[in-house]
């Protein structure tokens, strides 16, 4: 398989359906990315126009990989943070269509991600990633480091209670 082709994203009719069908599918096989199962297309869509909003007045960057035409994977750079913390951004919504993981996706879109947010200044990721079921391997491959467990932290889209996972990765020096 090739690279995916990975650029950022803006609000269309044509990516809001795929990310939206994307999302409703990872929710669906149990990720962890604040949603409850089943997902109705329109509470996907109106997330995603949120998104794709806030992306367009800057405040994130939602990236999407592509295997030809076809969006196969996504992830949010979120920059609009705190006055006290422009040094850092966030990691979001990490996910990549069933039909494609383990293909390297979500590795390329995460290092996309970090080569956007150092253009921009940063010198600080973080994110979180569930207890059960979550991608900490894939973040523990690409440098990011555990801080810790917080456990009971989030309900799983099919019930139950997991922990989230919190890393941080250092991409410059600190100012």
């Amino acid at each position: 398989m090739l690279p995916p082709r990975i650029v950022a994203l803006s609000d269309t009719p044509t990516i809001r359906a795929g990310l939206s069908a994307m999302l409703i599918e990872t929710v669906a096989h149990g990720g962890s990315v604040s949603f409850m199962h089943p997902l109705s297309p329109d509470d996907a869509d109106a997330f995603w126009q949120e998104s794709l909003a806030a992306a367009g007045r800057g405040e994130r960057i939602v990236l999407g990989a592509f295997d030809e035409q076809d969006l196969i994977g996504t992830v949010t750079l979120q920059l609009k943070l705190p006055p006290n913390q422009p040094h850092r951004a966030e990691i979001a919504k990490m996910m990549t269509r069933v039909s494609h993981r383990k293909r390297g996706v979500a590795r390329a879109l995460l290092q996309a991600a970090e080569n956007l947010a150092r253009s921009r200044g940063r010198t600080m990721l973080v994110l979180d990633t569930a207890e059960d079921g979550g991608a900490s391997s894939l973040y523990e491959g690409v440098g990011f480091q555990l801080t810790g467990i917080i456990p009971d932290y989030a309900v799983k889209p099919h019930g139950g209670l997991t922990g989230t996972m919190i890393y941080w990765k250092r991409i410059g020096e600190a100012a």
